[in-house]
């Protein structure tokens, strides 16, 4: 993960990969349930509750300080002219973000993503940029 890896640790294998890439759609969606060749492979194996179950996103938070804090980040990074985010940035729209972060009406980046996660993505962006020296470059 310090790298931006994430690996599922059972599917690390390259041929299983390899095998559920090639693998036909329906097969896949075995059931008309995403993961339900999986679902199907583990079941009597784990509980029932777990192999039916919905699949949930990736908890985050939705406390009031964490998108103060991440829109604090934000705008020292809008203010910075060496962060490397500078001149790509729409500075515009980050601000809105900040203003208006009940604005966003649908998720981002094909996640249940809002104003705070958005922010904390440009702060962890501007972050890696620093700490790998990256020079975006016109």
């Amino acid at each position: 993960m310090a790298n931006g890896l994430e690996v599922r640790v059972p599917f690390c294998d390259y041929r299983i990969v390899e095998y559920a890439f090639n693998m036909p759609w329906h097969l896949k969606a075995l059931g008309g349930r995403e993961k339900g060749i999986v679902r199907e492979a583990f079941r009597g194996i784990l509980p029932d509750s777990i192999i039916d179950r919905k699949k949930s996103p990736y908890p985050k938070t939705h406390h009031p300080e964490y998108f103060r804090l991440c829109a604090a980040a934000a705008e020292r990074i809008l203010e910075d002219k060496t962060s490397p985010l500078h001149e790509i940035l729409d500075r515009e729209g980050v601000e809105e973000i900040i203003r208006h972060p009940d604005g966003i009406i649908s998720p981002w980046y094909g996640q249940l993503m809002r104003a705070p996660q958005i922010l904390a993505y440009l702060v962890q962006l501007d972050y890696w940029f620093r700490v790998n020296k990256v020079k975006i470059v016109f």
